[in-house]
């Protein structure tokens, strides 16, 4: 059964919260990717290599749509986390994850203090997310997303990256009007965080982009950082 932790009060945080568009997102999510939403969700895992057996937090987690997918693919020995700031996003990922049966843990926090102890997961995703958090949020929520990685573990941030002109002011709204973040800055904040970038470009649906970056491994003779 999935778990939420429930709380009187959102937690604080700097960066936008969507109170009001959770019983929204999903079709948002629709109209963005041109209804092939479930391919969107797939390409992100696939991006972020997701294997059986690993421990995946997703950051800005919505309702819940790619942590539900993340943990079909990391399968009944891996387990998936997912956080968001908006405790309407976190009830109706409970409602999602309870209606499909898939166990996903999920908390109402914040990304600029992760509630996961040090070297906690494999991977660590964030997908349409760090346009809504000012710059020094987002070093802050890099910094904690490196934090709770293991040794070798992988980010994965997918983002708007250039203007694409919208025919739908509803989409506009609810995402282009909120921001974009180029490319080189999410690379440069990744770095600052001490992640070594592997990988970069284009989603291949509108104008998303992608980097993935990976946690320093650690040298089994000396215990050093590779």
């Amino acid at each position: 059964m999935p778990n939420v932790e429930d709380q009187n009060l959102t937690p604080a945080t700097s960066g936008l919260v969507l109170h009001g568009a959770a019983r929204y997102y999903d079709f948002m999510a629709w109209l963005m990717t041109r209804g092939r939403e479930g391919d969107f969700r797939e390409k992100v895992i696939d991006l972020a290599r997701l294997k059986p057996g690993e421990s995946v937090l997703d950051v800005g987690c919505g309702t819940g749509t790619l942590a539900i997918a993340a943990k079909r693919r990391v399968g009944p020995t891996g387990k998936v986390s997912g956080i968001d700031a908006s405790l309407e996003m976190i009830a109706r990922a409970s409602k999602k994850s309870r209606k499909a049966g898939v166990e996903v843990v999920f908390k109402n926090e914040v990304v600029e203090a992760l509630p996961f102890p040090n070297a906690h997961f494999n991977a660590v995703l964030s997908t349409l997310m760090l346009h809504h958090l000012p710059r020094k949020t987002r070093e802050q929520c890099a910094r904690e997303m490196r934090r709770v990685l293991t040794p070798g573990g992988r980010v994965l941030a997918v983002d708007f990256g250039e203007a694409e002109r919208e025919k739908s002011s509803l989409f506009a709204h609810f995402h282009h009007r909120h921001g974009r973040v180029k490319v080189a800055d999410i690379i440069a904040m990744l770095r600052g965080a001490d992640l070594n970038i592997i990988e970069s470009g284009a989603v291949g649906i509108r104008d998303l982009q992608f980097v993935l970056a990976m946690a320093p491994a650690v040298c089994e003779t000396n215990g050093s950082e590779l």
